[in-house]
């Protein structure tokens, strides 16, 4: 009975193992204590009364806990040209990037905004790039300007442009790199989505497909949200629109063009045209510019109204010829097969509703439930350069932080 014996003394050893675990001081495992981050979000083309549709509860959750306001945008209201003001605090007078489509007659290829020449855009220092010469690391997922080496600098973490990139794989991105161990976290980054303006280009601003993107733009802000939340990642979400977006029409619209054969070449065309003259045909195409039509009005870009803070730069074209809201400008003939002028489309005065943008933040640097009122996109940089712990400029830019000094909880 030896063996017996030996058994029933080595299975009461096993069993007061446990007993003997559970007695004993618990293990604390001391949780990351993870400091905040900053998230910029762009959701283009987004409209700030698309919040009042009922499509949108984790935006609108996150304006009334945070910080909400109208934002206008730079002139022209286009995509390029507000996202590089958003990210310098410069208008595009002054950074450059004055056209979704631009031409210079001393460098070669045109500017287009699927191109890979990082000389565009060196006209002015971007946030991440300062951020980047500051020590302090950034990650973009596909905002205009990262994808290049813009003042010869990439961000930490990038990734190319393309359509096939989908909302939610975005959305991806910026949850994988928020996941990161703090040793190689970006503690900047920047997120951008086109779906909407897509919809309200080639559906309309008031169409079903319009809100069915702007119900999926949501779902993925809501689960950004909820990823941070679950990792315990304290963030400044700042949620930011480029413009807004107006119904246009092929019932609506100047022939342009028509005037101007022979006289002048269209760079863009749109909600305007801007126009080069041919060699020696000034005074003839300035003849039939400046006259007055009816639903739109042409300048010299040195006559341009002063509020639009814009024509100085010499990538500006030589002529600018303006619609009214909801009158595109036909700058060059249409092609077989070119789609109708229905829809949605903006660049029209920036001044007017139907293209304002939003502006929301939250996070533990703003106070809640506050709402400011309409103010400039030039602002938002120097906002974000308090965020990420940036200095001021050395120079002088065209927006100013004090806007939001109400807001801050710090």
């Amino acid at each position: 009975m030896r063996w017996f014996k030996t058994l029933i003394a080595a299975a009461c050893a096993a069993f007061a193992l446990p007993l003997a675990a559970q007695s004993a001081p618990p293990t604390t495992h001391q949780a990351e204590q993870r400091e905040p981050i900053t998230i910029l979000i762009s959701l283009d083309g987004f409209r700030p009364d698309y919040l009042g549709r009922g499509l949108t509860p984790n935006l609108v959750q996150l304006a009334a806990g945070g910080v909400k306001a109208d934002m206008i945008p730079s002139f022209p209201s286009l995509t390029f040209p507000n996202h590089h003001t958003i990210a310098t605090g410069l208008r595009p007078d002054r950074h450059g990037i004055i056209g979704n489509t631009m031409s210079d007659p001393s460098h070669s290829p045109d500017f287009w905004v699927g191109g890979t020449d990082a000389w565009w855009w060196n006209e002015a220092v971007p946030i991440w790039v300062a951020a980047e010469k500051a020590g302090i690391p950034t990650a973009t997922e596909i905002w205009p300007g990262t994808t290049v080496a813009t003042n010869g600098i990439f961000p930490t973490d990038w990734h190319q442009f393309g359509f096939t990139i989908g909302m939610r794989q975005r959305t991806d991105s910026i949850i994988d790199w928020a996941r990161r161990p703090a040793a190689n976290r970006p503690r900047f980054m920047m997120l951008y989505i086109e779906e909407l303006d897509h919809a309200g280009h080639e559906f309309g601003p008031d169409s079903a497909e319009v809100n069915e993107t702007l119900a999926a733009l949501d779902t993925q802000i809501g689960r950004m949200r909820d990823a941070l939340a679950d990792m315990g990642q304290p963030a400044n979400l700042v949620v930011v629109s480029d413009h807004g977006m107006a119904a246009r029409s092929e019932d609506r619209v100047v022939p342009l063009y028509k005037e101007i054969e022979g006289r002048g070449v269209a760079v863009e065309q749109g909600a305007y045209a801007s126009i080069n003259p041919l060699e020696g045909q000034d005074a003839e195409l300035a003849s039939v510019l400046l006259k007055p039509h009816d639903h739109m009005q042409c300048w010299r870009k040195g006559d341009l109204p002063a509020r639009f803070e814009y024509g100085k730069n010499p990538r500006v074209p030589e002529f600018f010829c303006l619609g009214e809201t909801g009158w595109a400008v036909r700058g060059k003939a249409p092609k077989p097969g070119d789609k109708p002028w229905n829809g949605g489309t903006h660049g029209w005065n920036n001044q007017d509703p139907l293209m304002r943008a939003i502006f929301i933040a939250n996070g533990p640097a703003f106070k809640s439930g506050i709402t400011l009122p309409a103010f400039d996109n030039v602002d938002v940089e120097p906002l974000l350069r308090q965020l990420i712990g940036l200095p001021a400029h050395d120079a002088e830019i065209d927006g100013s932080a004090s806007v939001f000094k109400d807001a801050l909880s710090r």
